[in-house]
């Protein structure tokens, strides 16, 4: 007898340019595994470098975005010495994170339920996050006695200030969907019907957008959080400099002139 084809714990597709990056461990809330970090993260290398994706979503399926890490499948490891556990996040979940900051063309969050821990980071990380009603976010470390890692003490005082990210970690108290946008943490906030449609249509309308441009824009702002002015007016025009050289300013320039919708290829 032919055993089962085991399913898939990480979807994949390609459409209309926009890859789609789904988790897919319901019955484990989709706890990120290390085997599953390495493939987001060549994922996302491969957005960067494919000029046909434009455009990424990560997302899910069942309940739950992300429940954190899992870390029954990490690297089997012996007696742990000092440097083992900073060396496993730094190759884990920073880089995780690091490779949703870095990507190349806008990501996008549909987070469909719980987000928790490294997954609530994984969510936040993104450039844009639209939320499900019944999605709430949860610095869940403290309850467990650790320290914020996978990026989360960088990217929440950046989102809602120190105050409100101290707080946040401090409890580790679950933050509904709701509040999570008042906050600043998601930019919209929908039916959990209506999630998967509008996370398309935002991907969509990105992946029709001038892509280096936005690869630029996203640099740009994300850098200018750890730099000064000086830093980041010149950071500007060195990317206006490079911008003006693709195909899509062009055909944006020639649009405005011509008086038509511009059409962009993303070169």
């Amino acid at each position: 007898m032919t055993a089962p084809t085991p399913r898939p714990d990480l979807l994949h597709r390609t459409e209309n340019g926009v890859s789609w990056i789904t988790l897919n461990r319901p019955e484990a809330m989709n706890a990120v595994t290390w085997d599953q970090r390495d493939r987001i993260i060549a994922l996302l290398a491969d957005a960067s470098a494919d000029p046909a994706i434009r455009a990424v979503v990560i997302s899910a399926t069942g309940k739950g975005f992300c429940a954190g890490a899992d870390l029954r499948g990490s690297p089997a490891a012996g007696e742990r010495v000092a440097g083992d556990v900073a060396r496993m996040i730094r190759l884990g979940a920073q880089r995780l994170i690091t490779a949703v900051l870095d990507c190349e063309k806008p990501v996008l969050a549909a987070v469909n339920g719980t987000a928790a821990g490294i997954g609530a980071h994984l969510a936040l990380a993104c450039d844009l996050v639209i939320a499900a009603e019944p999605a709430r976010f949860i610095e869940v470390f403290v309850r467990r006695g650790l320290v914020p890692d996978g990026g989360g003490a960088y990217l929440l005082p950046r989102l809602i200030g120190p105050q409100k990210a101290k707080e946040l970690m401090f409890f580790g108290d679950a933050v509904p969907a709701a509040e999570a946008e008042r906050l600043g943490l998601v930019n919209k906030v929908v039916p959990a019907d209506a999630l998967e449609e509008t996370a398309r249509a935002w991907a969509e309308r990105l992946a029709q957008g001038p892509t280096r441009a936005l690869a630029m824009t996203k640099q740009l702002v994300n850098a200018s959080l750890d730099g000064d002015r000086a830093a980041a007016l010149a950071a500007e025009a060195t990317a206006q400099e490079i911008n003006m050289s693709t195909a899509d300013a062009n055909e944006g320039v020639a649009s405005f002139v011509e008086r038509r919708t511009p059409k962009y290829l993303g070169r």
